[in-house]
């Protein structure tokens, strides 16, 4: 492995990111006490715990989860694209870089931001709520596995997009929605049927309920199908730019 293309496009991608540090780390920790403020505040005096945790900790999974989401695919998606918008990407596909090294590059710089970010709401939400987290290994194995995943899917994103708007599309318009609607703010078994296994189709309640495992040892669903979903995705993904570079689909036009 040409270990040397790997770091390059690594610290190109983190370089860029530090130009933006200061907002990099602004940000979240204003959404998160403004997300504190609405919904453990104004919700949270409402309802007291879920499941036997309280409201204001029950809710920092799903925050978590849903910055991982977004940030990963964001990351990875204009990572990739740049390179398509300005032409450089010939340079790339003719440099002695394989494609795997390519995709750990662009990839990596996008999980690590994303796990930057989680753990920055992760040490704000300390601030207001008293958190535990049950079983630490594998809070910080779904941390990575998420963000990988997404960011793999994310650079999927990036190759498919002809233009900028259709980068925010489907964070927008199906990311998003789906974070909302998969248990980050509430427990699904709090929804009355169908919803309730309706609820189990959404993708993202498998991401949200393992996560929130690791914290608090309960969630919606089994922890083997958290996994399991989060594997799969991971491989979907990776078969998915393995066929990309083997065919140059929206490389090589």
């Amino acid at each position: 492995m040409n270990l040397h293309g790997v770091w390059a496009i690594y610290r190109f991608e983190m370089a860029r990111a530090l130009r933006t540090l200061w907002q990099s780390l602004v940000t979240p920790v204003i959404t998160t006490s403004l997300y504190f403020v609405v919904f453990g505040g104004a919700i949270g005096s409402r309802m007291q715990s879920v499941d036997g945790v309280s409201y204001g900790s029950f809710i920092v999974p799903g925050l978590i989860m849903l910055t991982l989401l977004t940030n990963s695919i964001g990351n990875a998606s204009i990572g990739i694209y740049f390179p398509k918008f300005t032409g450089t990407i010939y340079e790339l596909l003719s440099a002695p870089v394989s494609a795997m090294e390519m995709v750990i590059g662009y990839v990596g710089a996008a999980a690590t931001k994303s796990v930057v970010l989680g753990l920055i709401i992760l040490a704000t939400s300390a601030f207001f709520v008293d958190l535990r987290v049950e079983h630490p290994l594998a809070m910080v194995a779904f941390l990575i596995l998420t963000s990988v995943a997404f960011s793999l899917f994310g650079f999927i994103i990036g190759i498919w997009a002809k233009g900028f708007e259709q980068l925010n599309f489907v964070p927008a318009l199906l990311v998003t929605p789906l974070t909302f609607l998969g248990g980050a703010f509430y427990s699904i078994s709090m929804l009355p049927e169908p919803w309730r296994t309706v609820s189990l189709f959404n993708p993202v309640v498998y991401l949200v309920s393992g996560f929130r495992w690791s914290f608090f040892g309960q969630g919606d669903v089994s922890i083997a199908w958290s996994l399991g979903f989060t594997a799969g995705f991971l491989a979907l993904c990776l078969a998915v730019i393995a066929w990309i570079f083997r065919t140059g689909w929206r490389l090589k036009n």
